[in-house]
């Protein structure tokens, strides 16, 4: 019997499957499988950033594990947008899925630059879909659907098969002057509807807003004015990927008599890539980071990376003197032109309160209107479901609070049929029956160093443990009867500070010896029987003393 007959995952002709791998309970990271016919095919390959759980990790992808069994049946991966949780993961993944790639212009140049500075092996099939266009992937017929996010030419994704419609929202929201890119294409959203939806599969971001998001000319028309209020240096920190807000922070310095400069290598890498395709012509007057240090600080307005309190950006290097060329003067004000994403709080606060240390006043969205969401909120959600009348709508792309909130949303719409998906969860949209069918494995998998590795590996949580209980390390030295040849050399890592820590080695070492000598000859002459009674004395001491649970290692050496 072949392997692809033993696979009882193997997509069915006469249904449509869908698998959310990322994204769904969960802000960040969004992968999503539709299934039919034999074949998969993937929308959105993304990433997530660490927090203190992981030490050590510099990003989080989806664990591919279920797909790297099956590339051969994975037709293509589309992508919705140029956002880092929707496509930052590829690069790194690719080689374990070898499969074509399809995104319109600035997303497949964001694509680009990426292989490129990964220096892959074998370059990867990346096919260049115009706006609004459409392509064939196994038996999905695709239409890359346009609207507005934060970064230009953003997709919804049509999803066409045997057994009707799948709309793949991706980011979106309804804006009447998005200052980059096309409007959400109302049109053809009707039209979609007319023809018949199956199933809307929803991003679940803003369904916790009651109001509407804001427009971008709003934000630029608040940052000109609020740019009058400062006579000195002025930088705005937000995502890479937002060229809307690059253009508004742009106009707002021209207004004011100001320059504008660019801090982070992925800001420069972005902002070329949108001046090539017209969309950021401002891009030839911004000035370097020399040459913004040496201007007046009433002239510069500086946009840096590191929005989120990411510790390898520009502006964490920057609170704590790691920047080889750029500082921040006392009166500077630091405008944070993002929103919070769960799970970064405490980063971003880190870096805020450095900056406040250094005199340097911090903007929020707390004390102006300086940021605009890219996501629709309440309004938005409701004038979607109104123009497609899907016959499902799933909500992912949101922790639980936010997928439950579409959920109700979209049954005070009159839609009977939702399902609120978990990572892992195997569903079935249609025909006719729509139904969980089973739980798949879903993980993460962190990028240490050069190496991805699943996060609950044994390596990440030994250094979780270590980041809160320290290290015990001992070496005993034993002669030929299992005895101490001399006395124990004790370690301890992260657990006291130095006048403590040499009282207790001293107490350790006194009781490891007392025990050596009563331990019956059978563990005395045993290298693993040896290793586990010292862990467990030295476990029990340290518990009595310190309350915690330490990391212990016993190196033995017998002479």
């Amino acid at each position: 019997m072949s392997q692809r007959k033993k696979d009882k995952y193997l997509p069915p002709e006469d249904a449509l499957w869908l698998l959310p791998l990322g994204g769904s309970g969960e802000i960040g990271m969004n992968l999503n499988l539709y299934g039919t016919a034999g074949k998969w095919l993937m929308v959105d390959c993304g990433i997530m950033f660490p927090d203190e759980t992981t030490p050590g990790i510099e990003v989080i992808t989806p664990d591919i594990s279920f797909l790297a069994e099956r590339y051969k049946d994975l037709v293509g991966i589309v992508v919705t947008h140029a956002h880092e949780d929707h496509l930052g993961a590829i690069e790194r993944l690719w080689h374990s899925l070898r499969c074509p790639i399809y995104a319109v212009p600035f997303a497949a140049a964001v694509l680009r630059a990426k292989f490129l500075q990964a220096r892959l092996e074998e370059e990867p099939t990346l096919h260049e879909i115009p706006c609004g266009g459409s392509f064939e992937a196994g038996p999905f017929s695709v239409e890359m659907v346009g609207v507005t996010h934060s970064v230009p030419e953003s997709s919804m994704i049509a999803i066409k098969t045997a057994h009707g419609t799948v709309i793949h929202t991706g980011d979106w929201k309804l804006d009447e002057d998005p200052i980059v890119g096309k409007l959400t294409d109302e049109t053809r959203l009707r039209e979609l509807g007319d023809e018949g939806v199956l199933a809307v599969v929803g991003d679940s971001t803003g369904a916790l807003n009651a109001q509407a998001a804001r427009s971008e000319k709003d934000v630029q028309k608040s940052l000109k004015e609020l740019f009058k209020n400062y006579d000195q240096r002025i930088i705005v920190t937000c995502f890479a990927s937002n060229i809307a807000r690059m253009k508004s922070i742009a106009a707002s310095a021209r207004d004011n008599g100001r320059y504008v400069s660019l801090v982070g290598r992925s800001l420069w890498r972005n902002a070329e890539i949108a001046e090539g395709l017209g969309y950021l012509p401002e891009f030839n007057d911004f000035l370097s980071e020399h040459e913004a240090m040496q201007a007046p600080r009433d002239k510069i307005v500086m946009i840096c990376t590191g929005c989120q309190g990411e510790s390898r950006a520009a502006m964490a290097r920057i609170a704590v003197f790691d920047h080889p060329v750029v500082h921040f003067d006392a009166g500077d004000v630091v405008i944070y032109s993002a929103r919070e994403i769960p799970g970064n709080e405490k980063a971003i606060a880190r870096v805020q309160n450095l900056l406040i240390k250094q005199r340097v006043d911090v903007l929020t969205s707390d004390h102006a209107l300086v940021h605009a969401s890219g996501h629709g909120g309440q309004p938005e959600l409701r004038q979607l479901y109104k123009w497609v009348h899907p016959h499902l709508v799933v909500p992912v792309h949101g922790e639980p609070r936010h997928q439950v909130a579409h959920e109700r949303l979209a049954h005070d719409e009159g839609i009977e049929n939702v399902m609120v998906p978990a990572n892992g969860d195997l569903m079935r949209l249609g025909p006719g029956i729509h139904e969980k069918i089973t739980e798949i494995p879903a993980g993460r998998w962190g990028l240490d160093g050069r190496h991805l590795r699943p996060l609950d590996q044994q390596v990440a949580k030994h250094r979780r443990k270590m980041n809160f209980s320290g290290v015990v390390v001992l070496t005993l030295v034993l002669d030929k009867r299992g005895m101490a040849a001399a006395e124990p050399q004790v370690t301890l890592l992260g657990i006291d500070d130095n006048k403590a820590l040499v009282s207790l080695r001293e107490e350790l070492s006194a009781v490891l010896l007392d025990e050596i000598e009563r331990m019956p000859r059978a563990i005395l002459l045993d290298d693993d029987a040896m290793r586990g009674a010292v862990t467990k004395i030295t476990r029990r001491h340290l518990r009595e003393a310190q309350g915690k649970k330490q990391i212990v290692e016993v190196h033995l050496v017998r002479v």
